[in-house]
């Protein structure tokens, strides 16, 4: 129970990270942290000796987060500081990370959250989709609309409509 006690505390910077760049650097992002930090804990029983604590507690924290949604409409995603800006221009990096965390925000969250489980907490495909409770299939899907909807709001492009034009 200690080593798994240790394992759950070892995952706070991962699950820090994710509630961040889900929900910006804040107060609503530490609180996702925190409930998530208090159920894995309440349910470390539950826990699968042998599995991957990280993704079972990224499940946990996807749950929770689900249910904030349903109650209450999205708050804005902020990237924090802790994204490094490109060396050369100090100026120029920011304005990047600035237009990344709107083009972020613009994903429907749907794709903005397998986006980021596999980009940023380098999940793989199966972690995801075990997180999510969806098939391997849908999170590359929504990974490869996701990336390409990024793509476009990064170069400035229109996106497609998802409508038809029927003559």
């Amino acid at each position: 129970m200690q080593a798994d006690g240790q394992r759950l505390l070892d995952c706070i910077p991962r699950l820090r990270r994710y509630a961040h760049a889900l929900l910006g650097a804040g107060a609503d992002a530490d609180d996702l942290v925190q409930d998530t930090v208090a159920r894995g804990w309440d349910k470390l029983s539950s826990w699968r000796q042998g599995g991957d604590m990280r993704a079972w507690l990224f499940g946990i924290m996807h749950n929770l987060h689900a249910d904030h949604l349903r109650r209450a409409p999205p708050p804005a995603v902020a990237l924090d500081d802790t994204l490094p800006a490109p060396a050369a221009d100090a100026a120029a990096g920011r304005l990047v990370l600035r237009d990344l965390d709107t083009a972020l925000r613009l994903l429907p969250p749907e794709q903005r959250e397998v986006l980021l489980l596999v980009a940023l907490d380098e999940l793989s495909y199966e972690e995801v989709a075990a997180v999510l409770r969806i098939p391997p299939g849908t999170v590359m899907s929504r990974l490869s609309r996701g990336r390409e909807r990024l793509r476009l709001l990064m170069e400035g492009q229109p996106l497609p409509s998802p409508l038809k034009v029927i003559k």
